[in-house]
């Protein structure tokens, strides 16, 4: 299984302390290891290939589909079940990367667009895109993989979040709400097709 990094280090201390939880009250030693267990499991990273040229950055369900001073914006919402390894919407060269500092709500609430999160914004033959990683109440590490003049694909790479969180893509001006794929409450996974027409 193909992890996102820095998963093992995220690991590797509950594993270390299951050991002395262990010797001193076994339900607590197995509980780390479970807790270590589950801490890979989160960080898996499977492989994804691109179903369009505009595709879902991320594994979840869409929470978000709302204008933007006049652009569409799709959010995923991603539970503590999803995959949170994040991939480009489309192609094109990391313009920008953008840490804003902000509040830890709930991810699916509507005040989540006040918390922390991190601003890529591309341009590339489709257009200019943004997308915006969204920490949740107990995600607080955001991990971009790519900086600016990074080159890109569809669903390449470009990030994770630890700990539950969403992805939210701001898609490009000439996209219209009818070529949507996708509504509120649908099922997604990264690399699944958006927009019909690409």
């Amino acid at each position: 299984m193909n992890l996102a990094p820095g998963a093992w280090r995220l690991a590797t201390v509950p594993f270390a302390l299951s050991a002395v939880a262990a010797y001193l009250f076994v339900p607590a030693g197995v509980a780390l290891v479970l807790f270590g267990t589950a801490t890979l499991w989160f960080h898996r990273d499977p492989e994804r290939s691109a179903a369009g040229t505009i595709v879902s950055p991320a594994d979840g369900t869409v929470s978000v589909v709302r204008e933007d001073d006049g652009r569409l914006r799709v959010g995923v919402y991603m539970s503590p079940l999803s995959v949170h390894v994040n991939r480009a919407p489309l192609s094109g060269r990391i313009e920008s990367v953008e840490h804003v500092s902000g509040a830890y709500r709930p991810a699916f609430s509507k005040d989540s667009d006040r918390n922390e999160r991190l601003h890529i914004r591309g341009t590339g033959p489709d257009g200019e895109w943004d997308l915006v990683l969204i920490a949740g109440w107990f995600a607080r590490r955001i991990h971009p993989y790519v900086e600016p003049g990074t080159e890109l694909s569809s669903g390449e790479r470009v990030g994770h979040i630890s700990y539950g969180s969403r992805a939210d893509v701001v898609l490009p001006a000439d996209v219209t709400r009818s070529e949507l794929r996708v509504a509120e409450g649908d099922s997604i996974r990264a690399g699944d097709r958006l927009v019909d027409s690409a």
